[in-house]
């Protein structure tokens, strides 16, 4: 699978923070010696430390012995400086999400490594090609979105740029496969495959608490169908201040009415599990997600200074609307060829989002349930709620020539 030309020898990772940390003991675990770089040297320091801890944790769970243990430690060397990384093979940054950080690092980057290294971005959703567009080698650049923790969590999302040469995505493909991971090629959009999807789902269920639901039925409703968690639990997971600041960054969204909760929460320092208060409030040193009825009033709250009627929302709608919002959205990336085939969508929200293994992923379960059927669903939905619900066109083509999703492949049916 490798192309010959590529051989992974020597790996670099910019970035010492929570997904750099992941990443390089992804790499290391696999025996990729890496070189290590934080702007912040005493991050740089926690980092090793933390790499250390988690590797003394495995020994003490018998998962690795001490050998290993030290073996992987010893296969990364801290560097403080561009020079140092000349050599290497393959540089994955992985510092925070922003677009002009990304393109200073990476055209800085393009004058010192050799001509043959691949340039990795580890980016959620930033455009592939904007970063790519500020070297000398827009073939040698593509997207490596891991999944946090990157050492443990399965998805790897290899994200393709308009000129990366098929070479560099095969090479990407095998890495996948030597550290262990289940990696899915996405073209570049915004979010690619997986949030761009997810974006649709958190949408609904963020309107759902404003129309009448509460964070905690929601999370139920959708745990109950087998989801390993809610949209809510899961921001507590990650923090919800994550995609606050990012809105604060970026000057924009802040006053859309879906975040209005989410950003009264962050007001008042309610960042998630690890504040131990969130949409839930956790008990110090627990991650048990407990009721908090100053959530409920705050969400009661909102909704009416918002202006919304509450009604009664039943699980059946919660389900609804949160399950047609992945898969509607999942047609248009299909059309659009953002995902080679079905398949690789269920992959990517069966391993890096929690979708129940049993239902086979938001696409399958589509198909099982008859695309005519959702059609219909999505035309009630539609006069219903407005036009964000209208069918994405290669539903209405599938059902006309009576195919399912799985029978797409590229954008072609």
């Amino acid at each position: 699978m490798t192309h010959p030309a590529f051989t992974l020898n020597q790996a670099a990772v910019i970035g010492a923070g929570t997904m750099g940390r992941g990443i390089v003991m992804s790499l290391v675990n696999a025996g990729i010696p890496v070189l290590w770089l934080d702007n912040n040297p005493q991050v740089l320091d926690q980092g090793l430390t933390l790499v250390a801890q988690t590797n003394a944790q495995q020994v003490q769970r018998g998962r690795i012995s001490e050998q290993d243990a030290a073996a992987r430690l010893a296969r990364v060397t801290p560097v403080t400086d561009y020079a140092a990384l000349a050599g290497v093979d393959l540089l994955i940054e992985a510092v925070y999400e922003n677009l002009e950080l990304k393109q200073r690092i990476f055209r800085e980057l393009d004058a010192v490594l050799k001509p043959s290294a691949i340039l990795a971005s580890n980016t959620s959703a930033l455009d592939i090609d904007a970063i790519a567009a500020v070297t000398a080698r827009p073939e040698q650049v593509l997207g490596l979105h891991f999944f946090s923790p990157a050492h443990i969590m399965k998805l790897l999302e290899i994200v393709r740029g308009a000129r990366t040469a098929p070479a560099v995505l095969d090479a990407a493909l095998a890495l996948g496969e030597r550290i262990g991971k289940v990696a899915v090629v996405a073209g570049n959009c915004h979010g690619f495959i997986g949030n761009r999807m997810l974006h649709t789902y958190v949408r609904e269920a963020r309107m759902l608490l404003l129309e009448g639901a509460l964070p905690q039925q929601v999370d139920a409703a959708l745990q109950a169908f087998g989801f390993a968690m809610g949209p809510f639990r899961m921001y507590d997971v990650v923090g919800i201040d994550l995609e606050w600041r990012a809105r604060e960054l970026a000057g924009r969204g802040q006053d859309d009415v879906a975040v209005q909760v989410d950003n009264r929460l962050c007001g008042l320092g309610r960042f998630g599990q690890k504040v131990g208060l969130g949409y839930y409030r956790y008990a110090e040193g627990s991650r048990e997600a407990l009721h908090d009825p100053a959530v409920d009033a705050l969400v009661l709250q909102v909704a009416e200074q918002l202006g919304f009627a509450r009604r009664a929302i039943t699980d059946a709608e919660v389900l609804e609307r949160c399950l047609l919002a992945l898969v509607n959205e999942g047609a248009k990336i299909l059309a659009e060829g953002i995902a080679r085939s079905s398949a690789d969508i269920d992959l990517v929200y069966l391993n890096g989002y929690g979708f129940p293994m049993d239902q086979g992923g938001p696409m399958n379960w589509a198909d099982g349930q008859g695309l005519g059927a959702i059609l219909d669903r999505l035309g009630t939905l539609q006069a219903r709620l407005g036009e964000h619900w209208q069918a994405a066109p290669l539903i209405e083509r599938l059902v006309a020539d009576g195919k399912r999703f799985a029978d797409v492949q590229e954008g072609r049916v």
